[in-house]
This record gives structure tokens, sequence and C-alpha cells, in this order.
């Protein structure tokens, strides 16, 4: 049985030549130490993670795609409870977290510990830093210091790669 992995594509291939040729270093999604590493959403195949996704949700979480801004609804979610990862449903950020940047996609200022892997991205020609989920490496968003106290943060996250509970 092949698996099939989509971090491996010509766009992650010229990421990290980009940043090698820069002399930036290249940020792995996963580390050595990863916990996650057996997880059963590490074996999916592309052809699963299709069946089990909605279409806009595969195109943010697999395949590195931007939703259009102000187009989710959870911009205008504000109860008490946790956004997780559409992917594997692993928890990401508390709602006291999020605020309104004005960008049109949901906007935390902290994440829970050890929910994200990190890397480099130059796919429009500057660097910055792209997030994925750490359990099932589904791409979230990017992650910028023009963010509010306490930490100066802003995780710009795509709100199709999120699911709301309330808590």
């Amino acid at each position: 049985m092949t698996i099939e992995n989509p971090y491996f594509t010509r766009r992650a291939a010229f990421r990290g030549a980009g940043a090698l040729m820069m002399g930036l270093p290249t940020l792995s999604v996963a580390a050595p130490s990863d916990p996650w590493t057996n997880a059963p959403e590490r074996k999916l195949t592309n052809a699963d993670w299709r069946a089990r996704l909605p279409s806009a949700s595969y195109d943010i979480l697999r395949a590195e795609g931007t939703e259009r801004p102000f187009t989710s609804p959870l911009n205008g979610e504000h109860r008490k409870g946790l956004f997780k990862c559409r992917g594997c449903a692993l928890p990401l950020f508390k709602s006291d977290w999020k605020y309104d940047s004005g960008t049109g996609w949901p906007s935390f200022y902290r994440a829970l510990p050890g929910a994200f892997g990190k890397k480099a991205d130059f796919a429009l020609g500057i660097p910055r830093t792209e997030y994925h989920c750490a359990r099932c490496l589904g791409h979230q968003g990017h992650l910028f210091d023009d963010g509010p106290p306490p930490t100066g943060l802003r995780y710009c996250n795509n709100g199709v790669a999120l699911t709301y509970s309330a808590t």
C-alpha cells in the first residue's frame, strides 16, 4: 500500500529551495520527537482525506489553499468554547483568544501548547510563517507578529479548517 504525502509537492519543494538559496533555515512540520508520528490521521491517503472532508476544507487543509476573506461563519463566533482542527478535532484555540483583526479570517493571539508545527512559506515571494495542525498536518493559516497584547501574535486561520464547540 502506497501512502501519498500531500506535503511533498512542487510548491513545497520550491519553498524549501527558496529558503536554502536565501540562507534561511527550512522549518519542519514534524519534529523528531513528534508525539503524533503514529496518529491514524498521518496514514490517510489523499483519497481518504477527500472522502472525509468537504471540498473547501480539503483544499485548505491538504492543498494549502486560502479561503476568501469575510466568508467564514466562524468570523462571528464569539461564544465561550474551543476551535478545533476540522481534519482531526485536535483543540487549537480557546475562544477567549479570538479577536477581530479586520482581515476577514478568524484570528487568534494565542494557540494551545503543542497544537501546531510551523514552516517557512515563500509562496508570495516573501518569507511568512505557515502553521499546520500538529496531529494531522493540516494547513491552518499563517502567523504574523502584528497581533494584540499580550503576545503581539496573529494566528490568521482559514475558517473552513476549523470547527467550533461550545464549552
